[in-house]
């Protein structure tokens, strides 16, 4: 996956007063009549949507668009199975399907991502470049609705309120699922290192102050196994998304759509999507409640949580390089200063923090919005959608250039590391079940203002054995 996953540019979209009489078809809905470009494959309520909703820029998430025609492929076979689509019109649609799934005609959605009604814009521009496109298939001039209509052929026993909900939780799955592949290839990254530091020992550290001896290896280790818990999060995130309100129709009764295309469409989508979806046992709740996309969010979060601290540690552990921890180097990937020569900022970190930040703003959005629902429907999809897709993409790329630029090449300065531990009053904690808390605690105060080691010390004031200090102090066997 590209960042063209995050989404496109919209297309010009040539208003009809600069075309030619020629280069555009009348269109009519519950509105009026409005002239459409001629050549499009979208229809009047995909142009009105497109003026009305000028607000990212960007055009709706790829895999958002695909998930759609899925479904529309679906539901045009199953209203053919239960004889409420004649074959004819059937095929055409599932052909039109097929070609946009193929990448066809992607320029025809025009709706930005960002838009009012729930969803219908969006839903409608399916529906009507698949329209047009199976018109054409039949050999009919787009535009002639009366050989296949948007509603009431495309649209056929479906709301925008069951499509839009069904599809991005598709949608979300795939984003997921690519998630989940980088996030196992950093987990894998970071497990390689645990190994190869295994015997670099090291200061630990608590509130930024000298703690108690720990290897590198086993900070890299904790930080395997806390990716390790947020792959596990990220599939529980999968199984949420899973359940589907699709035959809800309307607000989940399933008005106007035959009960055996109810009791099928949900089985045929998972046929032409490859995917294991499954209907909700309540589609008016499923209809009505968005918070599992909240749960999701919330887990895609805590994943971003994760990944900022360990960003985070890895910026302390490798800043200086002279002047700082310098207990690890990483990757130079370039030039850190216009008018400082010679220095190498950690990027790649950086990079994944701000990308973190970005996911936690994401999620009160889609909190919000989630809340924001009343009785039977939540208008604000079109909003949760956009965040959480950004919010899954975005981690998800940076997660990759973390392990590819800096993960994989870290290295560990171990002389730096034992110069710390050496020079640490934090060890002296060893010595407590000794010596005692209040001795010990004075040890580490007169080692520290007369700038000595802490073996120096309790040996000078005789408050252990030679030998044994020595043997208790050994920085690996505290380990």
């Amino acid at each position: 996956m590209n960042n063209s996953a995050i989404g496109m540019r919209s297309g010009t979209i040539l208003a009809p007063e600069d075309q030619k009489i020629n280069e555009f078809r009348m269109e009519h809905d519950s509105v009026g009549d409005k002239k459409v470009p001629k050549s499009a494959y979208y229809g009047v309520q995909s142009l009105r949507a497109a003026e009305n909703f000028k607000i990212t820029g960007l055009s709706m998430h790829p895999e958002l668009v695909t998930s759609l025609i899925y479904i529309k492929k679906a539901c045009a076979l199953t209203n053919c199975e239960v004889g409420k689509l004649d074959k004819e019109k059937a095929d055409a649609i599932i052909a039109a399907c097929d070609e946009i799934i193929d990448g066809k005609f992607l320029d025809n959605f025009i709706v930005d991502p960002i838009q009012g009604g729930a969803g219908t814009s969006i839903n409608m521009n399916a529906n009507e470049v698949i329209a047009n496109r199976a018109i054409e298939i039949l050999g009919g001039e787009k535009g002639d609705y009366t050989i296949i209509h948007p509603n009431d052929d495309v649209n056929k026993g479906q709301s925008t309120n069951d499509v839009i909900p069904t599809a991005g939780k598709m949608a979300a799955i795939r984003l997921l699922n690519n998630l989940t592949v980088q996030m196992k290839c950093l987990q894998v990254a970071l497990s390689k290192k645990a190994t190869e530091f295994k015997g670099v020992v090291k200061m630990g550290r608590t509130q930024m102050q000298d703690a108690v001896p720990v290897s590198l290896g086993q900070e890299f280790q904790a930080y395997t196994d806390a990716v390790s818990r947020n792959i596990s999060r990220l599939e529980i995130a999968i199984e949420e998304m899973q359940s589907v309100n699709m035959g809800g129709t309307a607000i989940g009764t399933g008005i106007n759509a035959d009960k055996n295309y109810i009791k099928n469409i949900v089985p045929n989508l998972n046929k032409v999507s490859e995917m294991n979806l499954k209907q909700a046992s309540d589609l008016i709740d499923a209809t009505q409640n968005l918070d599992p996309f909240v749960t999701v969010s919330g887990i895609v979060k805590a994943c971003a949580v994760t990944l900022s601290k360990i960003a985070n540690d890895f910026r302390l552990m490798s800043s200086g390089p002279r002047a700082g921890f310098g207990e690890i180097t990483l990757p130079a990937k370039q030039n850190g200063s216009s008018i400082m020569p010679g220095k190498v900022n950690p990027v790649i970190p950086e990079v994944l923090n701000q990308v973190a930040f970005n996911v936690i703003g994401n999620d009160v959005t889609i909190t919000m919005a989630a809340e924001a629902g009343q009785l039977e429907l939540n208008a604000f999809e079109p909003i949760i959608f956009y965040n959480l897709f950004q919010s899954i993409d975005t981690l998800g790329f940076a997660v990759e250039t973390f392990v590819d630029n800096c993960v994989t090449g870290i290295i560990a300065n171990e002389e730096r590391c034992n110069e710390l531990v050496s020079n640490s009053i934090g060890i002296i904690t060893v010595l407590v079940p000794y010596i005692g808390y209040q001795k010990s605690a004075d040890a580490a105060k007169k080692a520290l203002a007369q700038n000595k080691s802490v073996l120096d010390v309790v040996i000078e004031d005789k408050l252990l054995d030679p030998d044994k200090a020595r043997e208790l102090l050994n920085p690996k066997k505290m380990l």
